[in-house]
């Protein structure tokens, strides 16, 4: 395959990983062993067309280029870059450096340029991922970053054993005594305890807050979703998985495992079906490789099946899931397989050619893969993206990274944007494909710093490609806001680009000591939530497609602002004008704290 340069990502530059609030808050109860951070694979170069300078490979035969990071023709992306590099080469080149805000930690400094695609792909070399040798030592530190707000410069074009059983659902589950519904009846509090007392003319109200009921293990555990199915509400954690009345909160069904929930996908069907991984044991080697399909509007489980399980390397990779069409597909390194969603019979499994996918990304009908092909040099990997058929698993079309980048995260599948980093050099950036798999742009973001929150906890040498917060897109236009900084007071704004040419269209005020948090297209207009503070609540409201100031819809009341901010690692759901907010994990310093956890608030009109 070849390509040309218009195909390469850029380099980007981001900051050490942050709290929502600020440094980074570990959980109450920290896990005895903790887990590591996703590992990507190796794979192998494209030949290079590129104008020589400093970091790119030079043709067979020609001598080196000139100059010291001065390309010797304008390319694609030769526009001057507002923050040339220090020293006497300060000169703009084709990719400009970031902006003045850049933090410093582990992903700090300035940027190079990522090196042009080379010749052919080397002999030899196995689907290593890149980066596992490295793993475990760097598990420690990865934690700070669990479900914080990960913020970065973007530069661009500018014990074993066991069965694992769904017990049958609780029918007539009954009132939930963890549930307060904010008129001082619910979850032990006193009558003159209103949730709602402070509640002010304009301010929206909590129809309820729920705590934990669930006896957790001495680390707590994660918290997969939410999701709102018609008038449910469902979450799966430990071992089960539960729905909520959407009005009260009052619980509706129970899923009951005998082992660990350890991988879901993004999200369900839009009929309310989602497929969730089980521990095939309850021991320190178990595997997540069982398969639980279950209703979320009936609250019944489905089928069951395996993934076939693996050996030698293989076996240390826990797989990821995804959905798409009428296939679930579970996808670690070196190995990948789909089920249909109708009876979970396999339906295909890894391909056999130099390239496997190792994680994936869906949306509807569309199924992504990221894929990474051999090369005898683990430091610099090949990758691609794929459009995968979901009821083949062959793919549409490949596109291939320049040597060195590797898939981070899919921002959306469609439209399709990516995000790309290079280890090595500590770099980002942001690529936009088209539907024929062609780079339709890749993202200029100049001097501002940039955050995502994609939480969600870890997986062992896999790669969860979806489930961030703070990005969003239509058909014509990407969002993300800008990191708050002591220069901006506190304050944010949301940033509209265009997917055709990859710059900012326009800027959009949080206002002043506000920030900003894009979370999905509603109805035409961009759904944002105006995060709170400690003594001011927070907000729902929307962006018009041109901009301006946010419409808010909801405006949480000042006097649960408190409550509104104890949630780690939030997750955020707007259905039919009600705004929810639930904890991405659950873990406290005894049980009696466990069972005084809030885990999920509700506010209405």
């Amino acid at each position: 395959m070849t390509q040309p340069p218009s195909q390469q990502p850029p380099q980007g530059g981001f900051g050490s990983p942050q709290d929502p609030r600020g440094v980074p808050r570990p959980p109450a109860r920290p896990p005895a062993a903790p887990p590591a951070p996703p590992a990507q694979p190796p794979a192998a170069p494209p030949p290079a067309q590129a104008a020589p300078g400093y970091g790119f490979p030079q043709a067979p035969g020609q001598p080196p280029a000139p100059g010291y990071g001065h390309p010797q023709a304008p390319g694609p992306y030769a526009q001057p870059g507002p923050y040339p590099q220090p020293g006497p080469y300060a000169q703009p080149g084709p990719y400009p450096q970031p902006g003045p805000y850049a933090q410093p930690g582990p992903y700090g400094g300035h940027p190079t340029q990522p090196p042009h695609p080379g010749g052919p792909v080397p002999p030899g070399g196995g689907p290593s991922r890149g980066r596992t040798t490295a793993v475990i030592a760097a598990a420690v530190a990865a934690l700070l970053a669990v479900g914080g707000v990960t913020t970065w410069a973007l530069t661009g074009n500018d014990e074993d054993g066991g069965t694992t059983t769904a017990r049958p659902s609780d029918s007539g589950s009954g009132p939930s005594a963890s549930v307060d519904k904010g008129d001082g009846t619910g979850g032990g509090r006193e009558a003159e305890d209103d949730l709602n007392a402070g509640r002010q003319p304009g301010e929206a109200k909590v129809e309820w807050l729920l705590k934990n009921d669930v006896d957790l293990p001495r680390n707590g555990a994660d918290v997969y979703g939410p999701w709102v199915v018609g008038d449910t509400i469902a979450k799966a954690m430990y071992r089960g998985v539960e729905g909520f009345s959407t009005a009260d909160g009052e619980k509706k069904w129970s899923i009951p495992f005998t082992t660990d929930v350890c991988e879901v996908p993004h999200a369900p069907t839009a009929n309310g079906v989602i497929v969730v991984g089980l521990k095939d044991g309850t021991g320190d080697r178990a595997d997540c490789r069982v398969l639980q399909q279950v209703d979320l509007k009936s609250g019944k489980a489905g089928w069951r099946t395996e993934v076939p399980k693996s050996t030698g390397f293989n076996a240390l990779s826990d797989p990821t899931l995804a959905m798409a069409g009428n296939t679930v597909v579970a996808a670690g390194t070196g190995s990948s397989y789909g089920f249909s969603l109708t009876d979970g019979k396999q339906v295909f499994g890894k391909p056999s050619d130099g390239c496997q996918p190792y994680a994936f990304a869906g949306a509807g009908t569309r199924l992504v893969a990221a894929a990474s092909c051999r090369v005898s040099d683990y430091k610099n990997p090949q990758q691609e993206v794929w459009d995968v058929d979901p009821a083949t698993g062959k793919p549409k079309w490949k596109y291939q990274l320049a040597r060195g980048w590797e898939v981070d995260k899919v921002y959306s599948a469609s439209p399709l944007v990516v995000n790309a980093v290079h280890e090595e050099k500590k770099q980002r950036t942001i690529l936009v494909l088209s539907d024929a798999g062609k780079l339709r742009s890749q993202l200029s973001g100049g001097g501002d710093k940039y955050r995502t929150q994609c939480g969600g906890g870890f997986v062992v040498f896999g790669q969860r490609l979806q489930g961030c917060a703070g990005v969003a897109a239509d058909a014509d236009t990407f969002y993300m806001s800008t990191e708050p900084t002591a220069l901006t007071r506190g304050t944010n704004d949301v940033v509209a680009f265009d997917l055709g040419t990859g710059k900012p269209k326009w800027r959009a005020k949080a206002g002043p000591d506000k920030t900003m948090l894009p979370l999905r297209m509603e109805g035409g207009k961009l759904l944002v939530y105006i995060e709170g503070s400690w003594d001011r609540g927070g907000a729902v409201a929307t962006l018009a497609p041109t901009g301006g100031k946010p419409t808010v819809l909801l405006q949480h009341p000042a006097s649960v602002a408190r409550i509104e901010r104890d949630f780690w690692q939030p997750r955020y759901e707007y259905a039919d004008g009600r705004f929810f907010i639930a904890s991405g994990r659950v873990s406290a310093r005894d049980d009696k704290a466990e069972l005084e956890t809030k885990t999920m608030i509700a506010f209405g009109g």
